[in-house]
């Protein structure tokens, strides 16, 4: 049977019909004054190779207010929010018998439905979408071409669009021709590791979504995510907050959150590819954050467990807080798993995670895996290659940012200009709108870029992420007084977001407001311009204004042309009304406004707070696997997974007393992280613990570092050390005889192990490899500081056998120079040293045997 049903939103929010005609359902929706936006939505499922639609009837149709709250961590508006939605669930029965439902959601910002099963038995196999969007009355388009990770270009085209072999990636902006002010956004929301994603299909009439699974494995209840319709404005379609309000609730105590923590963060990897193995670089780039008052450090590929504690101290010293980067299969499973509470256990704040590249509803449920156990623990998680926002920021709101986007690393990555001003504008009015957005911004030194020097300063404003990461090296930053300045004021998180003008084929200017300021920035494509900017939605003048645009230059200078220093002028002004400021080509400007009664400069550099004192530093467990630790009364404890700790007692405030785990290994360490409370973060020290050796032989690769230095990437472990990247070496071969086991080195190096006084001797074959001929070092053993071994060595040559006695020794350190450098065991020498002109060699410690001691014999 035919029927119909039509729901109304107190005349605030589009409505919609629902009916059934024959083998068809349709939605049709309508604008808030009445007027046609969409006519024949065909809602439809094929379920175990029936179409639901087939022969449908209309049972039922219910109504019902949705009135919730939730509270923003991160995104275009931190803070709370409250929304009433119109939500019909249309209870439909197919003409196979089957029943089925729609739900629809009506909302000021636009209209979205889902489907569900509620009375499935068992199992059944969604085989297709066959929703349809009719395009009537749509004349553009905004698109990308569909890949998992959404990182190909976007651009804009005249409808009907040329085909796509892959699709078209969510979010699609269109554009309805007869009224330019009403603009449609299609997308996703509420998705979890039910279902897989979908993209859109446009033919010449309608578009179609697309499942990323041929097919999905479904159960009693909800079977897709809501599709959702963003319609209205240009600004309603920026500011939305539609694809949020539909997602999940945060679970209790979740939605609190108080460790999410929107900021700027300093990044190394796109200045310097190889430099997260660089504890001293990390430690620049945290010294540079904190002239700027930046809150976090982003420590890219390359980073070693031995020193990460370190670098988080010395972070959390100013305040900064440290995000690690690593690989969605290096968590993938319960054991890797764990590897999230080791780095908790540290004081890391955050992680990024990268190379998802998947929509498989198997790949969901690895988020929903990693969404939870970040959850647990604390920390923030940054995603890349990665799929859009569908509304996490509400239902994980530690979830700080996500890629999903071409941005500053495609500099890295493709010669030429892989970015465009055009791909730049159209993302606010996409991409963005459904969430943080790591677009990485603000890369003056991308080769061949084709934006000006403002547009890049402006994509820090125009572009949200709950973490926005800094492309380029802080100290190109710090060199440009007016970037300087302006990165400096930033704001970490925003209280309102607006768009004030522009259109995806022109311009972008976004307003966000933190406090009492508003923070404006604009990109543009095309030829240098005039912009006149609205200004009365920010409230009520006059504005004291400060504006960095681009040096006038004549003739108009490309930007591409010149990597120089970059060329922008401030100027500071009184405004009201507008704001007129005129462009470079392919350009943009920032400008900050305050109340003519308040300061507009407020930043300042973050202080440096007294160290956490923890003693003795290191020290070796004793043969019970018990610890005793010193640290500063009301100090806190975190806890690697399986260690225990005692509290001290009140008449002992500072005495810690700890257990390691059975599984320990010999010469394993172990950190113990101390807190001091207060301020932005807590303040920490590490104390590292280590297993003793016992009796017996110990490969010394097998043992671990309680810290190391390296000319080229880490110290690598059973090969060569082969460059930058970790575990890029080879087979360790010197002097053509190949080695299974040792430490793979660049020179200059230094590896420290910690004995305790559990050791005899040490037998090594020590040598430079074969992949770096023509070079010389000399390498050194050196015990609690004095040498007790050296020798001088040449590529080519066999490796040399060192025998060392250890009786005694707490402090091992293999150690490797430039040849010729004097006896020295002075590392500072190191340091001084002009090795600018000299080739790095290789250097293997392989074949390493540590003989170990049954019991202690150092009381040190």
């Amino acid at each position: 049977m035919a029927g119909e049903t039509c729901c109304h939103a107190g005349g605030t929010s589009p409505t919609t019909r629902l009916r059934v005609e024959s083998t068809r359902v349709l939605l049709d929706v309508r604008s808030p004054g009445g007027s046609v936006v969409f006519e024949r939505i065909e809602l439809a499922l094929r379920v175990g190779g029936v179409d639901l639609a087939d022969g449908a009837s209309l049972v039922r149709s219910t109504e019902r207010v949705v009135r919730d709250t939730w509270r923003a961590h991160v995104g275009k508006a931190i803070g709370p929010h409250a929304y009433e939605h119109v939500e019909i669930v249309h209870e439909l029965r197919a003409g196979s018998g089957q029943h089925w439902q729609v739900h629809v959601r009506q909302a000021p910002d636009g209209v979205a439905w889902r489907y569900a099963l509620a009375d499935l038995q068992g199992h059944a196999s969604l085989d297709a979408d066959l929703t349809t969007v009719p395009l009537d009355g749509l004349d553009r388009a905004w698109v990308l071409d569909y890949q998992t990770w959404y990182e190909t270009p976007r651009v804009g085209a005249d409808l009907p669009l040329a085909p796509s072999a892959n699709g078209f990636g969510l979010p699609v902006l269109l554009r309805r021709g007869a009224d330019p002010e009403q603009y449609v956004l299609i997308t996703e929301s509420a998705i979890d590791g039910r279902f897989s994603g979908a993209h859109l299909d446009i033919g010449a009439d309608v578009a179609r979504f697309v499942l990323a699974d041929p097919a999905v494995e479904i159960t009693r209840g909800i079977v897709t995510p809501w599709r959702v319709l963003v319609l209205g404005t240009l600004a309603r379609v920026v500011e939305t907050l539609l694809v949020d309000e539909l997602a999940p609730a945060a679970r209790p105590p979740l939605d609190a959150a108080g460790w999410t923590r929107p900021g700027r963060a300093a990044w190394s990897w796109w200045s310097d590819f190889y430099s997260g193995a660089q504890l001293d670089h990390q430690r620049r780039f945290v010294d540079g954050a904190a002239e700027l008052g930046w809150e976090h450090l982003l420590i890219d590929c390359g980073w070693d467990a031995t020193w990460v504690p370190d670098i988080v101290s010395y972070a959390a010293r100013r305040g900064i807080q440290v995000h690690l980067w690593t690989v969605w299969h290096d968590l993938d499973g319960p054991e890797k798993l764990a590897r999230l509470a080791l780095w908790r256990s540290w004081g890391v704040a955050g992680i990024k995670v990268d190379f998802m590249e998947s929509e498989s509803k198997d790949r969901y449920r690895w988020y929903d895996t990693v969404l939870a156990e970040t959850a647990r623990l604390g920390l923030m998680v940054n995603f890349h290659g990665s799929v859009i926002p569908r509304g996490w920021a509400r239902t994980w709101p530690h979830v700080v940012s996500y890629e999903a986007i071409r941005g500053a690393e495609y500099y890295v990555f493709y010669q030429g200009a892989p970015l465009s001003p055009a791909h730049n504008v159209i993302q606010p009015f996409t991409r963005n709108v459904l969430g943080s957005m790591d677009y990485t911004p603000v890369a003056f030194s991308a080769p061949e870029r084709r934006t000006s020097d403002a547009h890049e300063l402006a994509l820090a404003v125009v572009y949200e992420s709950g973490i926005t990461h800094f492309a380029d090296d802080v100290e190109v930053y710090r060199s440009r007084p007016e970037v300087a300045r302006f990165l400096s004021e930033l704001a970490p998180g925003w209280d309102r977001t607006l768009l004030l003008s522009g259109t995806p084929d022109t311009e972008a200017v976004l307003a966000r407001r933190a406090g009492d300021r508003w923070f404006v920035g604009g990109i543009a494509t095309g030829r240098g311009r005039t912009l006149t900017v609205p200004l009365a939605r920010l409230g009520n003048g006059p504005w004291q204004a400060w504006i960095v645009t681009d040096a006038p230059s004549d003739p108009p200078s490309d930007p591409a042309s010149d990597s120089g220093p970059a060329r922008l002028v401030a100027e500071t002004s009184v405004v009201s009304g507008h704001l007129r400021v005129d462009i470079a080509n392919e350009g943009g400007f920032v400008a900050i406004l305050a109340p003519a009664d308040t300061e507009l400069f407020r930043a300042a550099p973050r202080p440096t707070r007294p160290p956490v004192e923890v003693s003795p530093a290191v020290q070796i467990l004793s043969d019970d696997g018990l610890a005793e630790l010193r640290a500063e009364a009301g100090a806190s404890l975190r806890l690697a997974p399986g260690w225990r700790a005692w509290p001290p007692e009140p008449t002992e405030p500072t005495r810690w007393r700890v257990q390691a785990p059975s599984t320990l290994l010999p010469g394993e360490v172990g950190v113990v992280t101390v807190e001091r409370a207060g301020g932005d973060v807590p303040v920490v020290g590490h104390a590292r613990i280590v297993a003793p050796l016992g009796a017996g032989v110990h490969t010394l690769s097998a043992l671990g570092l309680t810290a190391f230095t390296n000319e080229s990437g880490p110290a690598e472990r059973d090969q060569s050390n082969g460059g930058g990247n970790p575990c890029d070496g080879q087979r360790m071969r010197v002097g053509g005889e190949e080695f299974d086991d040792g430490f793979g080195v660049s020179t200059p190096s230094r590896l420290t192990l910690h004995l305790g006084g559990r050791a005899a001797r040490l037998d090594v074959r020590v040598g430079i490899d074969d992949e770096t001929p023509g070079t010389s070092a000399t390498a050194r053993v050196l015990g609690d500081g004095a040498e007790l071994a050296a020798v001088e060595l040449t590529a080519g040559e066999r490796a040399h056998e060192l025998t060392v006695d250890l009786s005694g020794v707490d402090e091992l350190v293999l150690r490797t120079e430039p040849p010729a450098r004097g006896a020295s065991a002075d590392p500072a020498a190191d340091a001084a040293a002009d090795t600018s002109a000299y080739t790095a060699a290789h250097v293997d410690w392989a074949a390493g045997r540590i003989h170990g001691l049954g019991s202690a014999t150092s009381g040190k």
